[in-house]
């Protein structure tokens, strides 16, 4: 599939803590909607590590808050959908642009298929075979539970039968966020360490099957790629399979006014986060 040429801000983030890494996705998108900022692929990590989840679950059911507060490791959700993630040792991806953009045009299963396109460009780039899962899981099916890399969905990506990458999506005012985690190294599993379980046995046989089913990059090709390598290979993927000029920038002043904003109201306030 073949689009026309166009220009994109290109952010390189580097690291943040989950309330700042959501606010700036969510500034971008009111950016992009209210027409001050361009159509934006941003890349950044999480410090210190960070379990997000999807915007319609439970913190308090799905989550063992102690069990992060005695690790270090915090906790935010997201303005997307989907399952929880624990952010580490990973590079997460975000895109925002117009729903008139022929690079999102169709519903979400569709405009997933076109964007991870360039995932799976930048992918290639690094010698992962990675391809798009054309199958998706129904949730009330045996088995379902908290974690986001459980089993990919329609047009995720995976490699040699894993999951490699695993994404989230809204919109809003005629605008499109996704953004998406690739887990660099590390152990798959972590996340169960802190999710909500009726027992140990259940912890376990969740740990199983993650292993089972997801990969990290270091998994994939035998070899650990860091932080910077990974972005400039998803950058260069996505501009070749979107056919994007990639402009470097920065967040305008608005936006940045927004990122305080709405990290204080409702990322960064345990009262937003606990809500649902």
């Amino acid at each position: 599939m073949t689009y026309p040429p166009a220009r994109w801000r290109l952010l390189i983030a580097g690291f943040a803590d989950g309330a700042t890494n959501m606010a700036v996705d969510e500034a971008i998108m009111r950016g992009v909607a209210e027409g001050i900022a361009p159509p934006t692929l941003r890349f950044y990590g999480w410090e210190p590590p960070c379990v997000s989840i999807g915007y319609a679950q439970s913190l308090e059911k799905e989550i063992d808050l102690a069990r992060c507060a005695d690790a270090g490791v915090d906790w935010v959700r997201r303005p997307t959908g989907g399952r929880a993630i624990l952010h580490v040792d990973e590079l997460t991806y975000s895109v925002v642009t117009r729903l008139d953009d022929p690079r999102a045009a169709g519903g979400v299963v569709e405009s997933y298929r076109r964007l991870s396109r360039g995932l799976v460009a930048g992918l290639s780039l690094l010698g992962v075979p990675a391809v798009q899962a054309e199958y998706q899981r129904n949730e009330n099916a045996s088995g379902f539970s908290s974690a986001c890399f459980d089993v990919p969905s329609h047009y995720e990506v995976t490699a040699n039968g894993k999951k490699l990458v695993g994404s989230a999506q809204v919109r809003r005012q005629g605008v499109l966020l996704q953004h998406g985690t690739l887990p660099l190294y590390g152990d798959i599993t972590r996340l169960v360490d802190y999710l909500r379980l009726e027992s140990e046995e259940e912890r376990e046989a969740l740990r199983r099957k993650l292993a089972q089913r997801a990969a990290t990059l270091e998994m994939t090709l035998g070899r650990r790629v860091e932080f910077a390598e990974a972005v400039r290979a998803m950058a260069q993927g996505f501009a070749r399979a979107l056919n994007l000029e990639l402009v470097a920038g920065e967040l305008t002043p608005q936006e940045r006014e927004w990122v305080e904003e709405s990290r204080r109201q409702r990322y960064a306030n345990p009262e937003w986060n606990a809500q649902r």
